[in-house]
């Protein structure tokens, strides 16, 4: 059941990702636009994914709003390493695939990928249960 709520909010994060990405380009079409696009997308699927993985998937909850913002910065640390594999996907669809919306299929694989691997690793570094760390 873990794997399927996980795979669900994974989804629902790409879509607000490709969402933010699809309107950036809407707005600005210039210089660097694919790296603004992929900055902005990155932004808005880390807030949603936080906040569904926070409350459904590790049941956290916070002390206060300085615990919440710790363990924010600690999970945005931990997804710098998937973003790397998101980003570095979605660029190589886009610069050798000559189809315009090959983009969004890097995306879309890059950040599956990148959403099993970040799974584990906030797992263990992010969002720590007491009897984990006893034993």
């Amino acid at each position: 059941m873990l794997a399927i709520k996980y795979s669900i909010f994974a989804g629902i994060s790409t879509l607000f990702n490709l969402l933010f990405q699809y309107f950036s380009f809407g707005l600005y079409s210039g210089l660097g636009a694919l790296y603004v696009a992929m900055f902005i997308g990155t932004l808005a699927g880390l807030v949603v994914k936080y906040i569904l993985d926070k409350k459904f998937i590790f049941y956290h909850e916070v002390k206060d709003k300085k615990d919440d913002a710790k363990k924010f910065a600690l999970y945005s640390l931990m997804g710098v390493f998937t973003t790397i594999i998101f980003w570095g996907t979605e660029m190589g669809f886009y610069y050798f695939i000559p189809n315009p919306n090959a983009k969004y299929l890097g995306a879309v694989i890059g950040l599956s990928i990148g959403y099993v691997i970040k799974y584990f690793l906030d797992k263990k570094f992010v969002f720590i249960h007491k009897e984990e760390v006893a034993s």
